[in-house]
């Protein structure tokens, strides 16, 4: 009996408690942004939104350059740019793109292991607003002969 009691109140001491730190943890973490903020906001045109590369040989990169012109006043900061696969990569241009000029997302999709219908999409983060569209890279890679 005497047993059964302090089990009891060690289990109980432990559910309070772990409810006592989640409630702390989310009490300080509070709602976080999706994206960052960036206070000299500007607008782009993006004038490549999807590429369809056709057919490719499994094993072959398909590269291809995704253009953009900073459409605003102030200049266009590309912050980030990922893939939804690893076997995507996009390279986002290192400097700003000042007001007029035309910039460019490369993305190398490496063909190696991926017969079949392909659909990769590549999102970037930047200081635009409205925020850039869904990048899409899309075709078919068939089996080498």
């Amino acid at each position: 009996m005497w047993k059964q009691l302090v089990f009891m109140t060690l289990t109980a001491g432990l559910l309070v408690s772990c409810d006592i730190r989640k409630h702390d943890q989310q009490a300080n973490v509070g709602p976080q942004p999706a994206t960052p903020v960036i206070r000299d906001s500007t607008t782009a045109t993006v004038i490549d939104t999807a590429y369809n590369f056709g057919k490719a040989t499994d094993g072959e990169i398909v590269e291809y350059n995704f253009r953009f012109t900073n459409s605003g006043k102030n200049p266009l900061i590309i912050i980030k740019a990922t893939a939804s696969c690893g076997c995507t990569i996009p390279e986002k241009p290192e400097q700003p793109i000042l007001p007029g000029d035309t910039g460019f997302i490369k993305v190398k999709f490496d063909t190696q292991n991926r017969v079949g219908n392909a659909h990769k999409t590549i999102t970037v983060i930047s200081n635009a607003n409205p925020a850039f569209p869904e990048l899409s890279l899309t075709g078919e890679v068939i089996k080498k002969d």
